[in-house]
């Protein structure tokens, strides 16, 4: 079986599924893969939620109201969208596993702390064994893995982030979880009669 995390550190929702993905990763092999998300958008037509004032506002409000509901702390960095390549480089760099995503999730959603230079990245960096964080994040074959994920992504056919792939199968965002575990469990759920029904429904014509 193969189950993998798409994520972006820019992404307030990809913070929010990361307590939830840790304990998937006490049962499962995850295999958990940093992806640009603006170049998701770019590639599939589509504005990022806070590319549009009004959607911008409410999620930012929603997802403070979403992490207090859970207990889970949330502080958003000084601006936001920000560049998150420099963080998803370094993640890269310091191995792609729950250790190195754990930290910086921490560090930008966690502490609220900028998140994409190596300066302002330096300390998470030291705290993951990483002595020169512009180094490593210049580093070719860094960018180069990071150019591989996303291409493994469009393959995989992700549309956002953050998605959880199951053998192909996708769930998006941290909501999809409860859906992502019952198909975990069990796998005829995801073919059963309606639900292949309305995958193949047919586009109806567009409203005027």
């Amino acid at each position: 079986m193969s189950i993998v995390w798409y994520f972006d550190f820019v992404s307030p929702f990809a913070w929010l599924q990361w307590p939830r993905i840790e304990e998937l990763m006490r049962t499962h092999e995850v295999s958990l893969r940093p992806i640009l998300f603006a170049g998701v958008l770019d590639r599939v037509g589509q504005k990022g939620p806070a590319e549009i004032p009004a959607k911008r506002e409410f999620i930012y409000r929603h997802v403070l109201w979403r992490a207090r509901e859970a207990g889970q702390p949330l502080r958003f960095p000084p601006a936001h969208p920000f560049n998150p390549l420099a963080a998803l480089r370094l993640c890269i760099a310091a191995g792609s596993d729950a250790r190195a995503t754990g930290a910086i999730f921490e560090w930008i959603w966690g502490q609220g702390q900028v998140g994409d230079t190596a300066e302002a990245l330096a300390p998470v960096a030291q705290e993951l064994g990483i002595a020169d964080a512009a180094a490593a994040i210049a580093n070719p074959a860094v960018k180069a893995q990071l150019k591989a994920n996303f291409d493994a992504a469009m393959a995989d056919d992700i549309f956002g982030v953050p998605t959880l792939a199951i053998d192909g199968r996708l769930f998006w965002g941290g909501d999809a979880h409860d859906f992502a575990l019952a198909c975990l469990r069990d796998p005829a759920l995801w073919d059963e009669a309606e639900m292949h029904r309305v995958a193949t429904l047919p586009i109806g014509a567009s409203r005027l």
